[in-house]
């Protein structure tokens, strides 16, 4: 064999020798890694591929019973019967929608959103037929069996407000997950259960974390395609916590009936706890409407009446307070030593302020009045006198103490804070310098004032009971007894004094609320009343003759306003009433007032 062919063997034989070097080298990197992973990674894949056939899926935990101050239930839950269908069990759909419809009608829009939901759902996964079923109509359904292939009856359970529009407002109610609710929660996986639903407004919002309890999983074998083929644990969890209310549902139904058609809200206090007895919005509505979905009908219903029963006026609504006002007038001018009970002015029926002229609401005038005979007969002239001496800082200060100008925080959401206006608000809002009329219009309680019903009642409470600052709570447990609370820096004589002038107010002979006193025994109320404009009155009317409300549109009339306490020796319940449109605190809101104060005499609540 030549040199050539010698050296031409020496390279093939070190190439297959690489070669095989490189496979083996190759071959033993392979079993070394499949031996770590069968071995030392075994259980890691092993979950793995537990979880890729084991599905955890969620079961909702019943929600929180709710419970007014007696223990009657106002918010529960119900058992539930739905209808399903199983688009895979059944031949024909539309043939077993027919044979559905004999037994119970399904809406043009109903049987819409059940084809659509088959549409987009794998087959083999459960749509909604019908919700809220009776036992009478499961019972159809069963019988029928034979004819509705893939239709089967899951039991489940759904909120019920059984007093149903007369504590929507402070229920609020609960509705499905939204996509914008998903957003806000996107690390909270209940979010994405289908049917979970969560608190949307008033205290079923404020309170839906303690509501909902823990909820329960269930772990499900599945196949490849997400079908179910055993269950293998389950965890119950626990049912949602129970709210203890200070509402009482007697009272809240008295409250409610006393409104009668007029639109409006009432609010009643424990003066010395701050508990909520009662709270009404009227026209209300019903919130069991909205658990399962409300319809367009009766959602356009609600939302395009002018008398807005969605929103809660009682603390949503802004409003002047008008002569109710007057109560914080007369105290910062008290405490300032501007105005003392000796102190008299004299009223004309108008003054001139600048060269405007403003008005007594009595146009003959009232004569020479202390501030008790000027809050018995609401003298308009009094009041423009007194805030223009005492000076608007003062009474904001003042109205500030008693609880006006802000929000209270009673869990309700969409709270208003109102507005008692300062110098500087009005600079920085309007960049102008307060002006002398703007002191007489906040005297009487008009202008740039504005107060809810909520925040009227907490300043009553605070005034009558001595002056603690007791804080308004909804939650049983959380009150306490009036002197456990921060004790304001007001003088008692001055209270006193205030509170001998609503004394007159109701009782007093004149006394602008006269119509609306009662005597249960000897136990008497006191109050203010208060109404206010809603339309500026021109001169030209004025002199032709102003216009009656009861001849100018509804939106027109004046608001009517009172807040009442009793008993007037010993204060336990206060209320506060506006009546939108009402034209006269003491023609309407008044009476209104009278009748709950009444009744919660009469029910003692403790």
């Amino acid at each position: 064999m030549n040199s050539y062919n010698i050296e031409k063997n020496h390279i093939l034989s070190r190439r297959l020798f690489w070669i095989m070097a490189v496979n083996f080298l190759a071959f033993t990197v392979l079993m070394a890694r499949l031996y770590f992973l069968q071995v030392f990674e075994a259980d890691k894949y092993r979950m793995l591929s537990d979880e890729n056939r084991i599905s955890t899926r969620f079961l909702l935990s019943p929600r929180g019973t709710i419970y007014d101050r007696n223990g009657e239930i106002i918010a529960k839950n119900e058992q539930n019967f739905q209808a399903l269908i199983i688009a895979e069990q059944t031949p024909d759909i539309e043939e077993t929608l027919r044979e559905f419809e004999k037994i119970i009608p399904l809406s043009e829009e109903e049987e819409g959103k059940v084809l659509k939901d088959i549409k987009n759902k794998r087959r083999f996964i459960p749509v909604k037929l019908k919700d809220n079923l009776n036992w009478d109509e499961v019972s159809q359904i069963l019988l029928h069996a034979p004819d509705l292939p893939g239709v089967e009856i899951n039991e489940g359970l759904t909120r019920k407000y059984p007093y149903a529009e007369l504590y929507a407002h402070i229920l609020g109610y609960v509705g499905a997950v939204s996509e914008n609710d998903k957003k806000d929660q996107k690390d909270n996986p209940l979010y994405m259960v289908p049917g979970f639903k969560i608190g949307k407004s008033g205290l079923e919002r404020s309170f839906d974390y303690k509501l909902q309890g823990k909820s329960g999983t269930v772990k499900l074998e599945v196949n490849a395609y997400g079908r179910v083929m055993k269950e293998i644990e389950r965890d119950g969890g626990h049912q949602g916590e129970s709210l203890n209310l200070t509402v009482d549902s007697r009272l809240q139904k008295a409250a409610y009936e006393a409104f009668g058609e007029e639109s409006g809200a009432a609010v009643v206090m424990d003066v010395r706890s701050g508990e909520i007895l009662a709270m009404v919005s009227t026209p209300s509505f019903d919130p069991n409407l909205f658990t399962n979905g409300i319809s367009y009908k009766h959602w356009n219903e609600l939302s395009t009446n002018e008398r807005t029963p969605l929103v809660n006026k009682a603390v949503s609504g802004q409003y002047s307070p008008g002569s109710t006002f007057k109560i914080v007038v007369a105290l910062a001018a008290l405490e300032a030593g501007i105005i003392d009970a000796d102190t008299h002015y004299y009223c004309a029926g108008g003054m001139e302020i600048g060269n405007i002229r403003f008005h007594c609401w009595n146009h003959y005038g009232h004569g020479s009045l202390n501030v008790v005979e000027a809050l018995k007969y609401s003298c308009d002239i009094f009041f423009y006198e007194t805030a223009l001496r005492v000076g608007v800082d003062k009474i904001r200060e003042m109205a500030l103490k008693l609880g006006l100008g802000q929000t209270l925080s009673v869990g309700l959401g969409n709270e208003k804070s109102g507005l008692i206006p300062s110098k500087s608000w009005k600079k920085a809002n309007y960049d102008t310098l307060w002006a002398p009329g703007d002191s007489a219009n906040t005297g009487i309680g008009q202008g740039y004032v504005s107060v809810t019903p909520l925040q009227l009642v907490t300043m009553l409470s605070r005034v009558v009971n001595g002056g603690y600052a007791v804080s308004p709570t909804f939650i049983r447990g959380n009150e306490k007894d009036r002197k456990s609370f921060k004790r304001l820096d007001i003088s008692t004589r001055n209270i006193e004094l205030v509170k001998q002038g609503m004394y007159e107010v109701v009782n007093g002979v004149g006394g602008t609320a006269k119509k609306a006193k009662f005597n249960l025994d000897g136990v008497r109320m006191g109050g203010k009343t208060g109404t206010t404009q809603v339309r500026r009155i021109s001169m030209k009317e004025r002199r032709s003759g102003i216009i009656h409300d009861s001849q100018l549109p509804w939106k027109l009339r004046n608001h009517a306003w009172f807040m009442g306490f009793t008993p007037v020796d010993n204060p336990r319940y206060a209320v506060a009433v506006i009546v939108e449109h009402g034209s006269s605190g003491s023609g309407v809101a008044a009476p209104i007032a009278s009748k709950i104060l009444q009744e919660a005499l009469i029910l003692d609540i403790k």
